[in-house]
């Protein structure tokens, strides 16, 4: 049986009458320029909130205070020159898994514990150049690879809304930081709903952008060079407490590294296709043929869609155009874990291509399809990933009559941690019936397969008062599209509430 552990009521931290730890980074942009208050205060107010909290969450695994005090510094001289960069002087976080010059990047394996990169990041970089202040890096699972936040070197990372539960992963300590109010934004990574997943489970909002529209030199496993190498599926995106700032946080990141694509192009993305709720053609789906989606999830989906009816915007429950999501499922998890385990040892490997031999050829499980995926040689590979184009294709069809599809990130809220060493061991609870942990990840496809841009936004809590979130899709390339729904419905629903 679980305890659930309440965060306790915050001591509140004041600069002059405003506590300013979970204000919006629009609201605290507007109050540094107006000279409400100084980034050296927020910065301090910050590092005091850390150091008095973090003990119980564990969020931020690699703390830069030093750096950050003296960054501060720079930016409120910047500002008493009249600067207007888009972040400056607002304390943030960065992922553990990107590269900060000076400080560790282990991704959660001991064994590079003391890998210290000399170069940031580009995202990092970007940051940095838009003036924000950047308190530390926040904890990651092992290799980046769990749906939860924890690892031999920096620990378990616990949900701000119950300790016995997990924030999620692999942006897990990201989004605990966000919730808890340790700086106004942060940056992670989606492979797998990483970004989407640690949202939903702690109230907070994040981007997947649309593959390959953020550059992703320097979120690389240690000790690989920051080089500019393109990773299928992967993407790098935003997190903040609101989905305006989400937006702005896009706008720092978006763009072709400087190194390849950048010599040629600037990314120039097309405005979001409507500006009014009652504008928008809606799919909502909460229904996926390989896994029920749990009731709170479930009352989630159906808060947001009873908020766009009310708003005037028009809705569609099915359609014929929505491209085979079983197929698509099968397709998206094949390619996940061929990733995975393209670097597994020659003998592992070989184990797993006759174990892969010996599957029933009717057998369309997604534990069939994970072994299968792990099995592929670069000729399955490439003729698994052909099958990808039809998919997009098919969306491209569907967003000429919609706008945007929202449906469920994962099947259920929070679950509890879970350190089983075998996750293909581990099972996840949904109203009474288990499943194999993995499969939880066929909605976090249904975007990433085929490259598509989500939103994640809160949307109610649960019976147990767990954060719920859905996930905003939208047409490829077209990221201000969700963006702007996700704007729209924090102002028709609400937003983001702290922990209580």
């Amino acid at each position: 049986m679980q305890i659930r552990i309440s965060w306790p009521i915050p001591q509140v931290y004041t600069v002059g009458s405003m506590d300013w730890n979970l204000q919006t980074a629009e609201r605290l942009t507007a109050a540094l320029r107006a000279g409400e208050v100084t980034s050296v205060e927020l910065t301090e107010d910050a590092i005091t909130r850390i150091e008095r909290d973090d003990t119980v969450i564990n969020a931020i695994c690699v703390p830069d205070f030093g750096r950050a005090l003296a960054a501060a510094r720079r930016a409120d001289r910047a500002l008493a020159r009249g600067d207007v960069r888009q972040l400056l002087g607002l304390p943030v976080t960065v992922k553990e898994s990107y590269n900060v010059a000076g400080l560790p990047t282990t991704w959660g394996l001991k064994e590079h514990v003391d890998f210290i990169p000399d170069e940031d990041a580009v995202q990092v970089s970007r940051l940095k150049a838009a003036g924000a202040v950047v308190l530390g890096k926040t904890n990651v699972p092992v290799g980046l690879q769990d749906i939860q936040t924890f690892n031999e070197v920096y620990g378990t990372t616990n949900n701000p809304w119950d300790h016995s539960r997990t924030p999620g992963g692999s942006s897990g300590g990201s989004a605990a930081a966000l919730a808890c109010g340790f700086g106004a934004l942060s940056i992670g990574s989606d492979l797998a709903g990483s970004l989407r997943t640690p949202a939903h489970f702690c109230g907070v909002y994040a981007h997947k952008p649309t593959l390959g529209l953020a550059a992703m030199r320097g979120m690389v496993a240690p000790p690989s060079p920051p080089l500019p190498v393109e990773q299928d599926l992967a993407v790098v995106g935003p997190m903040a407490r609101s989905a305006r700032d989400l937006t702005i946080l896009f706008d720092v990141m978006v763009g072709p590294d400087p190194l390849t694509h950048g010599l040629a192009y600037d990314a120039t993305l097309p405005p979001a296709r409507h500006e009014h709720l009652r504008d928008f053609r809606v799919l909502v789906l909460e229904d996926h043929p390989l896994i029920p989606t749990g009731s709170a999830v479930r009352a989630g989906v159906n808060r947001v869609a009873d908020a766009l009816v009310a708003g005037g915007a028009y809705i569609e429950r099915h359609s014929p155009l929505l491209p085979d999501l079983a197929q698509a499922a099968r397709l998206y998890t094949q390619l996940l874990f061929s990733g995975s385990a393209a670097r597994f040892p020659v003998e592992k490997y070989e184990e797993l291509r006759v174990r892969a031999t010996r599957l029933d050829l009717d057998d369309q499980s997604l534990d069939a399809a994970r072994l299968r995926g792990m099995a592929l040689s670069h000729r399955d590979w490439i003729e698994t990933n052909s099958r990808r184009e039809p998919h997009r294709h098919s969306w491209r069809q569907l967003f000429a009559d919609f706008d945007v599809v929202v449906c469920p990130i994962t099947p259920t809220a929070a679950f509890g941690h879970d350190h089983d060493p075998n996750p293909l061991e581990r099972r996840i609870d949904i109203d009474g019936v288990e499943y194999p942990y993995f499969d939880q990840l066929v909605w976090a496809g249904v975007a990433t397969m085929p490259g598509l841009p989500a939103s994640a936004i809160p949307a109610g809590r649960s019976p147990a008062g767990l954060p719920i979130g859905v996930q905003l899709i939208g047409p490829m390339f077209e990221d201000r599209t969700p963006l702007r729904l996700a704007e729209l419905l924090e102002e028709a629903i609400g937003g983001f509430q702290p922990p209580t």
